[in-house]
């Protein structure tokens, strides 16, 4: 039968036999009015006044937004925050791009997320984690280390986040605290935050968010110096809004959550000899860092000595910025590879993407779909795949008739698990 992936900007047409399960989430419609519902949820907040009555007329105002990476619809939200703050005048906010340990965005691309209203008439800046000059620390915390984070959003006298909740592959869910824990932190919190032992941990996983140390790492930070609002959206598969959530971080990203879960995620009897997956489309499936994801969506339901196919178009490379490709070159399999992060005494940043990589491989085979060259995906201990169908041709030699194939059209928009693990 014929289906597709998401894939760049379009959609990528494959051939699967026709006992194929694919696996998607709960379709639901885009909001009819999507600016009256974040209106509404800014003018009736959850567990704090209306967003305008917080906010006084003096106040330097910090909106800090996800990256490039992340498809929160920022566009939308940042002017309606902007609109509903109108008695703030324009020169008194900040807008701070989480970028974590990714790279810089340029204005265009600034212009691409906020719309060119927002750039001429607003201050934006990129965060950058290696710059301590930009950073204030806010002091010791108890995962051993120094909690650093981005100095204009400290010296602010009011903080927004925004962001959007879906299901994370180490974070249990993304949004909420996450956009300030890892978003605008200082490098050395961030090592900490995404270390061997931290990624390694059992409860660090998508949609667990009960004793996961990464979200009690992020809650410990974010309450040394909290946002004072949130705003978060949930998106169906178009990247249109299906829900906002907006108040009190903790209580309102709890909300969030809980209905991620319900939508997102999907039961399934048993694995699979062969998941196909997407990485969820732009802007998720800009380079192979980040198709990581896509590739532990898969590994939750396929079967041990099992193959996994994702499709990543990788527009923007491997990337060339950060440690991901120059790690992945320091040992020959997946599994040294695991050894020598698991090392205490190794630490480089991007070492987490590589860990978690690194355990998807030692369960499974990996191909790749891109437009990277077969070398580059090689170079990863990854399988290049020119063509979807005929790697599932040549797979079917190995696996048989009876070879069970799931796909995952969104990536890891969906999480499936297998009832009863």
């Amino acid at each position: 039968m014929e289906t597709f992936l998401q894939y760049g900007k379009d959609a990528l047409r494959i051939n699967v036999p026709d006992h194929s399960k694919v696996i998607e989430p709960s379709h639901l419609e885009g909001l009819q009015d999507d600016k009256a519902a974040v209106m509404e949820a800014l003018q009736h907040p959850i567990g704090v006044p209306p967003l305008r009555e917080m906010v006084k007329a003096t106040d330097k105002v910090a909106i800090v937004i996800s990256d490039i990476t992340r498809p929160t619809p920022n566009h939308k939200l940042v002017p309606w925050l902007i609109e509903e703050l109108a008695h703030v005048p324009a020169e008194q906010f900040v807008i701070i791009n989480g970028t974590g340990t990714h790279r810089d965005q340029t204005r265009e691309e600034f212009v691409q997320m906020l719309g060119e209203e927002v750039v001429d008439k607003v201050r934006v800046i990129n965060h950058h984690c290696h710059n301590k000059d930009e950073l204030v620390n806010l002091g010791r915390i108890s995962f051993g280390c120094d909690a650093y984070l981005n100095k204009e959003y400290v010296e602010a006298d009011f903080r927004i986040v925004t962001g959007f909740i879906e299901p994370h592959f180490f974070a249990g869910f993304s949004g909420g605290p996450k956009g300030i824990m890892p978003g605008i932190a200082g490098i050395e919190t961030i090592l900490t935050f995404h270390n061997a032992r931290m990624i390694g941990d059992p409860l660090a996983t998508w949609g667990n968010m009960e004793h996961n140390p990464l979200q009690e790492m992020a809650g410990e930070v974010n309450r040394l110096c909290k946002p004072e609002f949130m705003l978060n959206v949930a998106l169906n598969k178009d990247k249109e809004i299906t829900q906002v959530f907006a108040g009190e971080l903790f209580e309102a990203h709890k909300q969030g959550c809980a209905f991620a879960k319900e939508h997102a995620m999907v039961p399934v009897e048993q694995r699979f000899d062969v998941v196909i997956t997407s990485n969820s489309g732009y802007p998720l499936d800009q380079n192979l860092y980040q198709a990581v994801k896509g590739m532990s969506a898969a590994h939750k339901i396929v079967k041990q000595g099992g193959t996994i196919i994702v499709a990543s178009e990788c527009s923007d490379g491997i990337p060339d910025h950060g440690n991901y490709a120059g790690i992945l070159q320091l040992r020959k399999t997946p599994q040294e590879i695991l050894e020598l992060i698991n090392d205490p005494s190794f630490s480089q940043f991007d070492q987490w993407q590589v860990q978690k990589q690194a355990v998807v491989q030692v369960w499974a085979d990996v191909y790749v779909r891109s437009s990277l060259p077969d070398g580059l995906i090689e170079q990863a201990m990854l399988k290049p795949s020119a063509n979807i169908d005929d790697t599932l041709q040549q797979l079917a030699h190995k696996y048989g008739e009876s070879m069970s194939v799931a796909v995952l059209p969104l990536g890891p928009l969906t999480i499936p698990y297998v009832k009863g693990e």
